[in-house]
């Protein structure tokens, strides 16, 4: 499908998108338009990023809508697999003969699969419906960053907009721009591989000992922790950044092209060593390099920010692709920008292509008109709240869990938000299931872990006993809307947990001239404001608004704590383990509230008390079953 179609045809009332094969996987069902049901398939297999065809995550979206296959108009997917496999040879010949074993492991896949993908899909989905392919709906392509494009302005509250998309690589494309203007999506200019600055900040996450394609957010919360002492040493060999924002990289220090790693001996001489072996120890190199990077990421995206603003002269810009999840450089943005409002797709990696998809084919495919809500604020936009996913009934509840044997109590809303208040206020780390289940990397409220942001011992504790994961990383603050500004140097909404924002002045706490003098992780020990367990070593947050239209039993449970502590603020972090999805059915929750050290659990109105719970067997060999990310 291109960019155009000149022939109106029939409306298509039921379009499935779909984004798989490469990483996060995912279904999304657009009804007469509207965004309807959407999910990721990790959620039902319970393996992180699951690339895999997405049959539950399809199952679930018809489902929703009780629907079934042949009741479908359209299928789509998000990304045009033979353009990708041109970019995988022309990169190969254009290398050659260096990378032949890494061709040669990547053309078993591409010869049995991906190249046939047509086939496989529509394998794939005569399968998980019933049929024969022949039966089956019209199967259409998009292309990767018109996707991203797509789910970026198509779903956000805004009529005109500017559309910047950063990602590793597409097709070709690694950066691309665009104009959204109602029902239309014109693409601008955009930057091809080998030069993308997804895939650069992937090489520097490699580097530091974390896995690509998920431990990114890792290297920006481990940045404040370092000094931004190599950014001339990037900027000068890695790095040619042209005033507009432009780039080339520098390939004789990477090897993702060809190999079978993202850098190479030369990478290894410019930084004073090897990469970082997973799971070592870290030292101030990493903490040092991870400062770096981000800070030429954020320069980066600020320059091709200012040059879009400059050539379309809109006041609003929609952001997408993976880069869009660095909600440092949202911040930067935010606030140095020269827009009035930027919108960011929740589910901005892969998974939020098959949202885009489906919404390509329904405005530039069949042509129809796009609406956009009367409402104004954080309800605006077209993602309702990103809370797309399964949500469960009180009965489906307490069936799963009288099958796993577990105890509990049932409570009205009035009990059960000022019970589960107080239990926080006490310092008890709680599972909080409530309501749909949230499309995209961030638990909103949905599906989360919350606690008492006031506690200094709360992040350690939710690091270490609650998540097992690195006590370096940040926790993020719930805040309700209304009171935004008396936390955070922000006023403007922030409903999806994507723009980081200091924390006001006048809450932070003094520190001694040797307190200040302190390098690395011995930072992280100081209390740093009145919020401790969600104020990061550089007085920063990632805040999520808390907001009455999107999440009202989240917002009352804000306002229940607020009445009881005066404080307006929950600490929040996904509901799983480390290298677990975010839990998707009451099961799922019940399992991860067991294997941890969390006190209570809360799903819908049922309340389970740690101490109340039969024996549960503590062999800790199931984290084997969760890759560390």
């Amino acid at each position: 499908m291109g960019r155009s179609r000149g022939a109106i045809v029939t409306k298509a009332s039921i379009i499935l998108g779909i984004s798989a094969y490469y990483h996060d996987s995912a279904a999304a069902l657009l009804k007469d338009g509207e965004l309807v049901a959407a999910a990721q398939q990790e959620r039902f297999t319970r393996k992180k990023h699951d690339a895999r065809f997405p049959g539950d995550a399809i199952r679930y979206c018809l489902e929703a809508e009780d629907l079934s296959l042949n009741d479908l108009d359209r299928v789509v997917f998000y990304d045009k697999p033979l353009i990708k496999f041109e970019r995988l040879l022309e990169t190969y010949l254009s290398y050659a003969p260096n990378g032949f074993r890494s061709f040669v492991a990547a053309m078993p896949v591409w010869l049995k699969e991906k190249l046939y993908l047509k086939t496989v899909l529509k394998k794939e989905l005569a399968e998980l419906g019933g049929c024969k392919p022949k039966d089956l709906p019209p199967l259409l392509f998009a292309e990767h960053h018109q996707s991203h494009a797509a789910s970026a302005f198509f779903f956000s509250p805004f009529e005109r907009a500017a559309v910047l998309c950063l990602d590793g690589v597409g097709e070709w494309a690694t950066t691309s721009t665009w104009l959204g203007n109602g029902a239309s999506l014109e693409p601008l200019w955009e930057i091809d591989f080998p030069h993308s600055l997804g895939l650069l900040y992937s090489a520097f996450t490699y580097f530091a000992g974390f896995r690509v394609n998920s431990g990114e957010y890792k290297l920006m919360g481990l940045a404040p922790y370092g000094q931004p002492k190599y950014v001339d040493l990037i900027l000068d060999k890695l790095l040619d950044l042209k005033a507009d924002g432009t780039f080339r990289l520098d390939m004789q220090y990477f090897n993702y092209c060809t190999g079978l790693t993202m850098t190479n001996s030369r990478f290894d001489e410019v930084f004073g060593g090897p990469p970082r072996k997973p799971e070592s120890e870290l030292t101030q190199r990493e903490m040092d390099i991870a400062a770096s990077i981000q800070i030429v990421t954020e320069e980066v995206v600020l320059r091709l920010a200012r040059t879009l603003h400059e050539e379309t002269g809109e006041d609003h810009l929609c952001l997408a692709g993976g880069v869009a999840l660095n909600c440092v450089a949202n911040g930067r943005l935010q606030r140095e920008g020269p827009y009035e409002n930027i919108w960011i797709q929740p589910a901005a990696g892969d998974a939020g292509g098959a949202a885009g998809a489906a919404a390509i084919v329904w405005h530039d495919f069949d042509k129809q008109p796009r609406k956009l809500n009367s409402s104004s604020g954080p309800a605006a936009d077209r993602m309702h709240g990103s809370y797309l996913g399964p949500n469960f009934s009180q009965e489906q509840i307490q069936a799963e869990l009288d099958t796993m044997g577990a105890n509990y109590s049932a409570l009205d809303d009035d009990a059960l938000f000022s019970q589960t208040a107080q239990l926080l206020a006490d310092e008890n780390v709680i599972g909080w299931f409530q309501g749909r289940m949230e499309f995209g990397p961030r638990a909103l409220g949905g599906r989360s872990i919350i606690g008492d942001p006031r506690s200094a011992k709360m992040q350690s504790i939710m690091n270490l006993k609650i998540k097992y994961r690195e006590s370096f990383r940040p926790f993020a603050p719930s805040v309700l809307w209304e009171r935004v500004s008396d936390y955070f140097e922000q006023d403007v909404p922030s409903p999806y947990m994507l723009i980081v924002a200091p924390v006001r002045e006048d809450l932070r706490t003094a520190l001694s001239d040797e307190q200040e003098g302190l390098f690395g992780i011995e930072k992280l020990k100081l209390r740093r404001s009145e919020l401790p367990a969600i104020t990061h070593v550089d007085y920063s947050a990632r805040v999520q608004t808390v907001h009455k239209e999107t999440n009202p039993r989240y917002h009352e449970l804000l306002k229940a704590f607020e009445r009881l502590t005066g404080c307006g603020v929950l600490v929040n972090t996904s509901f799983n383990v480390r290298g677990e999805p975010i839990v998707c059915t009451p099961s799922d929750a019940y399992r991860c509230f067991m294997r941890t050290e969390m006190d209570y659990l809360v799903v819908e109105n049922i309340l389970l008390d740690k101490k109340e719970q039969p024996d549960w067997d503590d062999d800790t060999s199931w984290q084997d079953e969760f890759e560390l990310d």
